[in-house]
């Protein structure tokens, strides 16, 4: 078990009900030691006077989005939590961060990453995406930040199932699931759902991604792509990590979401997590769990063909030491 401060951080668009999901599990007793972030676009603060009543713990952010202008000020924030909780004058078991409906959670995670002192004491456990089963379709149609809130989400809530038909949300889940298979998908009816589902374990989310059953079910939408690589002999890592550079520091931006587990000939593998150009520590794992012992990387892509990232890892296949299987690359139209 990591020894440090769990983050989670809880997305979803405009009106996805997020609000009130976590209004709802921070009422759990097992999680009333959890110190909460509510940044909002605008400077009327609805959201924290909503949640402040039932949890004074909560921090509130205004005047702008956290991911556009307000990233020192939650750095400020968690910093200012974590002395709190030093001198004693706080209970402190995890921070949760509810960002705004139009935020990418991407330069979130970018400013936590890129802190020294956040880093030694806090890791992001679990990022939750909300979506409104009942105008989610037409958020995904018409809104790039929804797309982008679904294809970095580990866990998806599709919510206000209880106003819709259950085949709406049976086509909700089985849509999400295309979007980004690597997400636990769950339902709830007027913001109810376990709060574990959540906040979990405060289990580090990078040994969270062993979880491969679905990653070659891969359809798509929009210029959104999704591409499953496998590769059969160990990889050399030191080359790896230069070509995944190389890839990063080209289209970094297009690069929604990369997730997977790379054998580098060792007792386990490594584990691999990153949201466009920002990858995340990586974690090597002690043995593979009854896995089958090969690398298996998954690519969600806007806007970026994905022979081109076949092609350049034919290039490095020699440097690599193994040469990659294309298990299924998927480019559909909306």
């Amino acid at each position: 078990m990591d020894n440090r401060i769990a983050i989670t951080i809880v997305t979803g668009f405009l009106g996805s009900g997020k609000t009130t999901v976590l209004a709802r599990v921070l009422k759990d007793e097992r999680f009333k030691n959890t110190a909460a972030i509510i940044n909002e676009f605008g400077e009327a603060g609805l959201d924290h006077r909503l949640i402040r009543r039932i949890e004074e713990r909560t921090r509130l952010l205004s005047g702008g989005c956290i991911c556009c202008n307000m990233r020192d000020d939650l750095i400020n924030e968690l910093k200012e939590i974590l002395n709190e909780y030093e001198r004693g004058e706080i209970p402190l078991d995890r921070v949760v961060i509810e960002t705004t409906g139009l935020a990418d959670p991407a330069p979130i995670l970018f400013s936590i990453l890129m802190d020294p002192l956040l880093t030694n004491r806090y890791f992001v456990d679990n990022i939750v995406c909300c979506l409104d089963a009942a105008n989610g379709e037409l958020h995904l149609k018409n809104n790039p930040e929804s797309l982008k809130q679904i294809a970095v989400a580990d866990t998806i809530i599709i919510t206000k199932t209880d106003l819709v038909e259950k085949e709406t949300v049976n086509f909700m889940r089985e849509r999400l699931n295309r979007l980004n298979p690597a997400a636990k998908i769950f339902q709830a009816a007027n913001g109810k759902i376990n709060p574990e589902i959540i906040f979990g374990d405060g289990q580090n989310r990078m040994e969270k991604i062993s979880r491969r059953e679905n990653f070659s079910e891969m359809k798509h939408a929009d210029d959104i792509h999704s591409m499953s690589i496998k590769f059969y002999d160990a990889l050399d890592w030191t080359s790896f990590g230069l070509w995944m550079s190389m890839l990063l520091y080209a289209h970094g931006e297009k690069m929604l979401r990369i997730k997977g587990m790379v054998d580098v000939g060792d007792s386990g593998p490594i584990v691999i997590n990153g949201v466009q150009h920002i990858i995340h520590p990586p974690h090597h794992l002690e043995d593979w769990n009854g896995e089958e012992r090969n690398s298996q990387i998954v690519f969600i892509m806007k806007g970026l063909d994905p022979q081109r990232v076949i092609e350049s890892l034919i290039a490095f296949q020699n440097i690599l030491g193994s040469a990659p299987v294309i298990e299924e690359v998927t480019s559909n139209p909306y």
